[in-house]
């Protein structure tokens, strides 16, 4: 075999391996595209199958609420129908007495069909449980409901956000963005927003300062980010900007995927106060000059302080044409040194738990 031999031989073989490598993607697309159809459907299915069954135990709850105000039967009913439910149909379950009764008073906070099918038919019974032991309020359980549908929360994502009160706390920090933002990227941002800023998840102490706190934050970033609410990417710690030769850095970094907007976060380990205002004007321009795509909306400021007097905040945001919102955040304190002396060890408690009871040890 010649050397031209060689040369188109090889040749070949490499058409034959761009065509294969070709063949391979195409056919990872196929897959990867019957994939997402057949997850889409199965998502569809599932959301179908809830719903059904939500309404099955709306309409069961309401029949047995009905007939109890119609004959005045007392709860020993509904253990009575539990019984012979079960027996007559052994391999369902969510025949108990006790989900009877969840499926009861289901029916008498949400009387009307609409409301089931279009709302609270959207998540999961488990999470409707966890509503009617935990919000008293129609309202508030409403706003729950729709937020666990909006942002695909868990049930312990639901419980976390209803312990933590994110309802009384959505939507309260002040702002400047109904003057400073179109109205449906206003009124999105203004939502998106919260006041106080619950950091449960660290433990600092009180002279903590900006730093301890941006570190706790970023160390447990996931649970920041639950707090943050959906749609916050994290970009950067101490983000760094150079500007006209000088360094400076910004504490936080995001990016907003549905405000399609940069949001800055200024941590502050004391009082508001009103010069914080000027420091985040100037981060804000700078970052729409340097950091924003020409598709982004303006960057938006949030200041996160420990503790805020709403007239001093008033006055420093109102000749403010920026869109920058000041809310406070709250942390666990650690104990104080005079206290912790007080309390028993890990160790005293062990040796006390090992300590036979009645001995003179």
């Amino acid at each position: 075999m010649d050397s031209l031999d060689l040369v188109r031989q090889k040749e070949t073989m490499e058409e034959e391996i761009v065509e294969e490598t070709r063949n391979r993607k195409v056919y990872a697309q196929l897959l990867s595209a019957i994939k997402q159809r057949i997850q889409s459907a199965q998502v569809r299915s599932a959301v179908a199958v809830n719903q059904e069954l939500v309404l099955l135990y709306w309409g069961i709850g309401k029949e047995i609420l009905a007939r109890q105000e119609a004959e005045g039967w007392g709860t020993k009913v509904i253990e009575r129908l539990a019984k012979d439910l079960s027996s007559g149909f052994p391999h369902m379950k969510g025949l108990s007495r006790t989900n009877l009764l969840y499926m009861r008073a289901f029916s008498e906070a949400w009387p009307e069909e609409a409301i089931v099918q279009q709302v609270v038919g959207q998540i999961p019974w488990g999470h409707n449980i966890r509503l009617l032991d935990l919000v008293k309020a129609r309202e508030e359980r409403l706003w729950y409901a729709r937020a666990a549908i909006e942002h695909g929360w868990s049930r312990n994502n639901l419980v976390i956000q209803i312990e933590a009160g994110l309802y009384r706390r959505q939507g309260k920090a002040i702002t400047t963005f109904t003057k400073a933002l179109p109205a449906p990227q206003s009124d999105l941002a203004h939502q998106l927003l919260k006041d106080p800023y619950s950091f449960d998840f660290l433990t600092l102490s009180n002279d903590a300062d900006e730093r301890d706190v941006e570190a706790g934050l970023v160390e447990h970033i996931q649970k920041f980010l639950l707090e943050l609410g959906a749609g916050f990417c994290f970009a950067g710690r101490q983000y760094p900007l150079e500007i006209a030769g000088e360094d400076y850095r910004l504490d936080l970094l995001f990016y907003h995927l549905k405000l399609r907007c940069f949001v800055i976060i200024d941590l502050k380990s004391g009082p508001f106060k009103p010069e914080y205002t000027g420091k985040m004007n100037f981060y804000l321009a700078a970052v729409d000059d340097i950091l924003k795509h020409p598709s982004d909306n303006p960057s938006i400021g949030l200041i996160l302080c420990k503790s805020k007097k709403e007239l001093i905040v008033e006055y420093a945001l109102r000749n403010t044409a920026t869109p920058m919102g000041i809310a406070e955040f709250r942390h666990l304190e650690n104990l104080p040194a005079e206290l912790k002396g007080s309390l028993p060890t890990i160790e005293e408690i062990e040796a006390e738990l090992r300590t036979p009871e009645g001995s003179n040890e």
